[in-house]
C-alpha cells in the first residue's frame, strides 16, 4: 500500500457490489427479471453465482442483518472505509436503489475493528505486504 502513501493517489472502485452480487438478491437463486438472468449475460452469472460466492454472500448477509442494514450498504460501507479508496462507482438502475446505496455513509461507523476483522474472516482475500 506504498504506492498510494507515496504518490498520494487512490484507488477506484467499479461495481462495489459486484453485479448486485452483494445486494443479496441472488442467495435464493436468480431472480427472473435480474441482470444474471438476461440473454447473453451468461458469462457474468457464471463468474458472479459459483457456489462459494454465493456462500460468502450468504455470510455477509447474515453480518449485515446482525448490524441492522441491508448487505449492499454494508459492502459499499467497506469499500468506502479503505483510506486508499477516493472513490466508488454506483450502478443503481433506479432512484431507490441510488438513495438506499447513499445511504452506506452511514454504516461507515458500524465497521468497528471488530466488523471488520469477522468481514475478512468471511472472505479471506485482504491482500499481504511484502
Amino acid at each position: 500500500m506504498n504506492i498510494y502513501n507515496n504518490t498520494g493517489l487512490g484507488t477506484t472502485i467499479w461495481s462495489p457490489l459486484a453485479a448486485g452480487l452483494l445486494t443479496g438478491k441472488y442467495n435464493q437463486g436468480t431472480p427472473p427479471e435480474s441482470r444474471m438472468a438476461l440473454q447473453g449475460f451468461d458469462w457474468l452469472a457464471n463468474k458472479q453465482l459459483s457456489e462459494a460466492r454465493l456462500a460468502i454472500t450468504c455470510q455477509l448477509t447474515h453480518l449485515a442483518a446482525e448490524l441492522g442494514v441491508p448487505l449492499a450498504r454494508v459492502a459499499i460501507a467497506w469499500t468506502i472505509k479503505n483510506p486508499h479508496v477516493t472513490t466508488a462507482i454506483l450502478g443503481a438502475t433506479r432512484p431507490e436503489q441510488l438513495l438506499q446505496n447513499l445511504g452506506s455513509l452511514d454504516v461507515v461507523t458500524l465497521l468497528t475493528t471488530e466488523v471488520m476483522e469477522r468481514i475478512e474472516g468471511i472472505l479471506q482475500n485482504k491482500p499481504v505486504q511484502q
